[in-house]
């Protein structure tokens, strides 16, 4: 995608191939920062700090992770250091499992002096795969969008709800739930996005508006809690939401807020599409309540940065002292609220039966 016109990933190796560069999401919307990380102890620092965020782009993060651990020091007991370390930055994202099990599967059987190069030759395939997976996803997404347009007598704009952060920065490009809607633009759809804030962190508001405005999508910001509003009148055509983790019958785990708002599409029939890359999948997982929740640092929820008249930032807290905050990062959307599941290869029914259909090597 483009900011301020140029083309962007939202992680590249630098030009000598010694480390990795990445986009300092923390400091979105009001300032574009490129970090670089070195080690792998960076790159799960990153992870866990939400300088990168989003599924697909823990993945990749994580997958270079290892590929600066064996560039420092190629022997098992850095290979294992790597792992361990990456697997504990964010508990509830199966990408990041994904991609470091696929590393290490890869690395552990070579010798020591050909894992360098491996690791970052298999980082930057994860990450080419992840961007062609995302651009799929796009294309099964924009005729649900197109179909919807052709419903109302492509006489209006399609009106779509999302939630969080679910476009190019959750991922290595393009986005998922934001990718339909890329495409649907692109396509002469007329497009309009109700951007959920997203609270604690903001991450509509700071990061899916700041996306849209780039792309020159017409989109909305809304206060969390006016999705059901919104949807009883009539002004919602349809929801589209990522996953962090989605279960092979069909529940979808994502950002804390999602299944409130699929509570309110279900009561007021309207559709709730939830797109994900096949590496969100978590194929040993019967049941989204086993999915394990992240429980974050209260400060997310007691204090707010923002920019004031004169432009400059400030950190406040909104919360009296001596009130303590909760902060699960995550809640679980039952199946039987979910419209469809959007996929690289298709669209299907949230259930174990409509997965299959789209993935069956994964039936054994």
């Amino acid at each position: 995608m483009k900011v301020f016109g140029k083309p962007m990933r939202t992680i590249w190796p630098t030009a000598d191939g010694e480390a990795v560069e990445i986009i300092d999401q923390t400091k979105l919307p009001f300032d574009l920062e490129i970090v670089c990380l070195e080690t792998v102890d960076e790159a799960a620092k990153a992870i866990l700090d939400m300088l990168v965020r989003g599924a697909p782009l823990i993945g990749a993060t994580a997958a270079y992770g290892m590929a600066l651990a064996m560039k420092n020091d190629s022997s098992d007991a850095s290979l294992d250091y790597a792992y361990k370390t990456l697997f504990a930055s964010r508990p509830t994202a199966v990408n990041l499992r994904w991609a470091i099990d696929d590393l290490k599967a890869i690395l552990a059987p070579l010798p020591a002096d050909a894992r360098n190069k491996a690791a970052w030759d298999r980082a930057a395939k994860i990450c080419d795969e992840d961007v062609k997976m995302c651009s799929d996803i796009g294309e099964h997404g924009k005729e649900l969008i197109l179909q919807a347009y052709e419903n109302v007598g492509k006489t209006r704009t399609i009106n779509i709800l999302t939630h969080c952060n679910a476009g190019w920065l959750a991922t290595v490009d393009w986005g998922t739930a934001i990718a339909p809607i890329y495409k649907a633009h692109e396509a002469g759809i007329p497009v309009h996005v109700w951007v959920d804030e997203t609270r604690p962190r903001n991450q509509g508001a700071s990061l899916t508006a700041w996306e849209l405005n780039q792309h020159g999508i017409p989109h909305t910001v809304i206060a969390d809690n006016a999705g059901g509003h919104l949807m009883q009148h009539g002004q919602v055509d349809m929801c589209i939401v990522g996953t962090d983790r989605t279960t092979w019958t069909g529940d979808v785990c994502n950002k804390i807020g999602t299944y409130l708002k699929a509570l309110a599409a279900f009561d007021n029939d309207v559709p709730f599409y939830v797109a994900l890359p096949s590496p969100t999948i978590d194929w040993t997982l019967d049941e989204g309540r086993d999915i394990p929740i992240e429980e974050r640092d209260e400060i997310e929820l007691t204090e707010v940065r923002g920019k004031d008249a004169n432009g400059d930032l400030h950190t406040v807290r909104i919360v009296s002292e001596g009130s303590k905050g909760g902060n699960p990062a995550f809640d679980v959307t039952p199946r039987h609220l979910i419209s469809k599941l959007i996929t690289e290869r298709g669209v299907c029914e949230a259930s174990k039966d409509g997965l299959l259909a789209l993935f069956p090597e994964q039936a054994q």
